[in-house]
């Protein structure tokens, strides 16, 4: 078997990021088993999903930059061993406390999507690059959806902890295979890790994601969740003077401000609050009694059989994107993809009384969501020196995941802000929150009009964009490094 087979990189590249996908949605339905055996509450129970979000936020673009630095191989092949560490400790844990401990540990495998782009740009010939990130990219929306429909199955045949054992094995196999196969990046940024601005990157993502997911509980007026919004605006601030002023920014804010990042990361904010919104609440309406006036008292496993409409559309429209990006370009997929969101929330706003139109609505959603994925990673990646790749793809990832927390908890205040005295939401919640997302992901697809058309070209080692080329040349990764 060759040593540096991309096919076999590849693959290593997608069961890691993919598996990191699928934990992220996997323990979601089962959270009300978990609370009943390890006999705990529900408002800590939620801390499993909550540690989960933070760690992976915190840690995303820090080990990104981790593995410009001293090499992605090395990072993949560590943040791999620790998933696989988080996993196990999560299958044996045997109290509320230890499982949260294990899915922080879990998290930091979020790094796993800015290093597996990073290696795809370093080792695979330039006109590989831009299909293999929407396979991947494919690969990662695809786990999200793979979890949800999984999970229902697997804790009725087996238990919850086989949705830990199972990933345990996956890892530590790929893990290996990583270690003898995928080559090391050549491509390596210069400087040291800015731990100051580590610390403040990491204060001021906790600070801003903690309220935005326990504020329903805590009391949007609460002096938790003013306190922590205060913080988190301080150390935005300091975490941009200390990168501004720092020789080696965690964050180089330069590429942050190119216009075809900036754009991409506007339009990942507001259609990542599309996404996850309808992750968290797409499967609660479904399992709600029809008693509620809407509903239809779905199981946890028949409600992630009306999420599999979705899982199919965004893997396929992911994997096609890939051959449709050298012929229209990323930046009319990403518009399309968000605009397919907003059609489908606004379906489900209208049409929400038969099983089929929420099928419907979810496979047009999954269609926009393989779409944005993948074109908005293609995007970052075209636009950024190679020695930037790994930050860059982790802060629009970080993006997307904040985006999803402010839309998540927006939402949840619609839905939940009037509840019938059997304590269920009335339907027009639901109504008020899908019309919202329809607008999110509206206003993410004018956001994705205005990304800049680029070319090939560098302007003291950053691309540079122009409404000159045509999209086969300027948005498919002209500017790949071999």
């Amino acid at each position: 078997m060759p040593r540096k087979s991309t096919r076999l990189t590849f693959a290593v590249l997608a069961t890691g990021a993919g598996v990191f996908s699928m934990l992220q949605s996997l323990i979601a339905p089962a959270l009300p088993t978990v609370q009943h055996a390890l006999h705990t509450s529900q408002s800590t129970a939620t801390w499993v999903m909550t540690a989960y979000l933070l760690s992976a936020s915190v840690f995303t673009p820090i080990l990104g930059r981790v593995g410009d630095l001293i090499g992605k191989k090395r990072t993949l092949v560590a943040v791999l061993v620790t998933v696989t560490i988080g996993c196990l400790l999560a299958a044996l844990a045997p109290t509320i406390g230890v499982l949260i401990v294990a899915r922080v540990v879990q998290g930091i495998g979020g790094a796993l999507f800015p290093l597996s782009f990073g290696i795809i740009r370093d080792e695979f010939a330039p006109s590989e690059v831009s299909p293999s990130i929407s396979n991947l990219s494919a690969v990662i929306a695809a786990g999200g959806g793979v979890g949800m429909v999984a999970a229902g199955p697997i804790v009725t045949a087996l238990d919850y902890r086989w949705l830990f054992w199972l990933p345990v094995g996956i890892v530590a196999v790929t893990t290996l295979i990583a270690l003898r196969y995928v080559p090391e990046s050549p491509t390596r940024a210069e400087g040291r890790v800015n731990w100051l601005g580590a610390v403040l990157l990491s204060g001021w993502l906790v600070a801003l994601l903690l309220p935005l997911s326990q504020a329903s509980r805590w009391g949007w007026g609460s002096a938790r969740v003013v306190g922590l919004f205060a913080a988190a605006v301080l150390l935005f601030a300091l975490w941009l003077l200390a990168e501004a002023r720092s020789r080696s920014p965690l964050i180089d804010l330069r590429i942050m401000r190119l216009p075809a990042v900036w754009t991409t990361n506007a339009a990942a904010l507001l259609f990542g609050a599309g996404i996850y919104s309808i992750w968290s609440f797409l499967p609660g309406f479904v399992q709600t009694p029809s008693s509620a006036g809407y509903g239809f008292g779905a199981s946890v496993t028949a409600a992630g059989l009306l999420m599999l409409p979705m899982l199919v559309a965004m893997f396929c429209s992911g994997v096609l994107s890939g051959r449709l990006e050298p012929v229209l370009g990323a930046k009319k997929l990403l518009t399309a993809g968000a605009a397919l969101g907003a059609v489908a929330c606004g379906f489900l706003a209208l049409w929400h009384d038969q099983q089929w139109q929420v099928a419907v609505a979810a496979g047009i959603f999954g269609l926009g969501i393989g779409l944005a994925f993948a074109s908005m990673a293609n995007l970052i990646v075209g636009s950024v020196p190679a020695e930037q790749t790994g930050a860059a793809t982790g802060m629009n990832a970080n993006i997307r995941t904040i985006g999803g927390s402010i839309g998540a908890a927006v939402t949840s205040v619609l839905v939940t802000g009037h509840l019938q005295p059997s304590g269920l939401p009335y339907a027009s919640g639901y109504t008020h929150g899908f019309t919202l997302l329809a607008l999110l992901c509206l206003a993410a697809a004018l956001a994705a009009l205005l990304v800049p058309v680029q070319r090939a070209g560098r302007i003291s080692g950053t691309p540079r964009a122009s409404s000159e080329g045509s999209p086969a040349e300027s948005e498919t990764g002209a500017m790949m490094p071999r």
